[in-house]
């Protein structure tokens, strides 16, 4: 069976005893994947014509703009035309499972703490992707993102206490330092993307803040000389946090700003009243040819990719890995 490859124009035979991911490595087609099990959600494709059989790739924003697969689950029924994302930024981090000795865990603001974790191997990943880490074996599974670049020295992640949760409710009172947990990755398709000059506007609440922050550092400290804004929204003026890098940030790079949001603050603060919806309709009218990152909870992710295409932005140029509650 033929696939027809876009953006690239190029066809390539493949058998329906293969999955489309090894027909697309096989054919030097460039592609990015990570974990080959379905779970980061990093080769995903778009089938423009043609039968695939294969879970669904997409939800939310990007389901109601076409089919979208999983390369290395999905397997060719009929000839078909697809559509790989932006081959000139490929991403090839292989999945791996290695212990992670806990160095500190600190407190961020009154729901947030800041597990910092020493890696035994040598542990690389893109700015903007997450691990799965395992405090206990059951039902001790959580997935959180990096909120550093790969050239720290550790692994710095941001979690978010639920006073009820099955894993995060336990966290204060069993995390113990020295002692070693297991991490699952790297994993995720909201990656940064190197090899563009368009501006990028980033858009972060809660601990979305994590995965914002290492896209963010690793623009900046890779020499990136793109115009760089970051919204980043919370309730109140005690629900914020990293405040403190943020102006580090913007005060040693000229092309990087951001603002914050809140919902309620003191007279006199100079913060932005509102959603981070509000903040985008507000002071961006065009976003055409941006790169937008998202990170926060899914109805966050929605409205705002909603907000972002109805000044012009691209779905396909919308960034956001999905995380659903999981009785945190």
């Amino acid at each position: 069976m033929d696939i027809l490859i876009k953006p690239i124009n190029k066809t390539i035979n493949a058998s329906s005893s293969t999955t489309l991911l090894e027909a697309l490595m096989e054919n030097d087609i460039p592609i990015s994947y990570s974990c080959l099990s379905g779970r980061c959600g990093t080769c995903r494709c778009k089938i423009l014509d043609g039968a695939v059989a294969g879970p669904s790739a997409a939800e939310g924003k990007l389901a109601r703009h076409g089919q979208y697969v999983l390369a290395c689950q999905s397997r060719l029924e009929s000839d078909c035309v697809i559509e790989i994302p932006e081959p000139d930024e490929i991403v090839t981090h292989p999945t791996k499972t290695l212990k992670a000795k806990i160095v500190a865990y600190e407190t961020l603001s009154p729901d947030v703490r800041r597990l910092l974790l020493k890696p035994s191997k040598t542990f690389e990943y893109a700015p903007g992707q997450f691990s799965n880490l395992t405090f206990w074996r059951e039902d001790g599974t959580r997935s959180y993102s990096m909120a550093g670049v790969t050239q720290d020295e550790l692994l710095e992640f941001h979690i978010r206490i639920v006073p009820n949760g099955r894993v995060t409710g336990r966290l204060d009172d069993t995390v113990k330092i020295g002692e070693s947990i297991k991490l699952n990755g790297p994993l995720g398709a909201s990656y940064l993307r190197r090899k563009t000059t368009s501006p990028m506007l980033c858009v972060a609440t809660g601990t979305g803040l994590a995965p914002i922050l290492s896209i963010v550092r690793g623009a900046l400290e890779s020499g990136m000389k793109n115009d760089i804004h970051l919204i980043f929204g919370a309730r109140t003026e005690k629900d914020l946090y990293g405040t403190d890098v943020l102006k580090q940030l913007e005060d040693k790079y000229a092309n990087f700003q951001y603002m914050i949001t809140l919902d309620h603050f003191p007279v006199g603060t100079n913060y932005f009243r509102g959603l981070v919806t509000d903040a985008i309709t507000e002071h961006f009218i065009d976003l055409l040819n941006w790169r937008i990152y998202l990170a926060g909870a899914p109805s966050m992710v929605e409205a705002a990719s909603l907000a972002c295409t109805k000044r012009g932005a691209n779905i396909e140029q919308i960034y956001a890995d999905a995380f659903y509650p999981s009785g945190v």
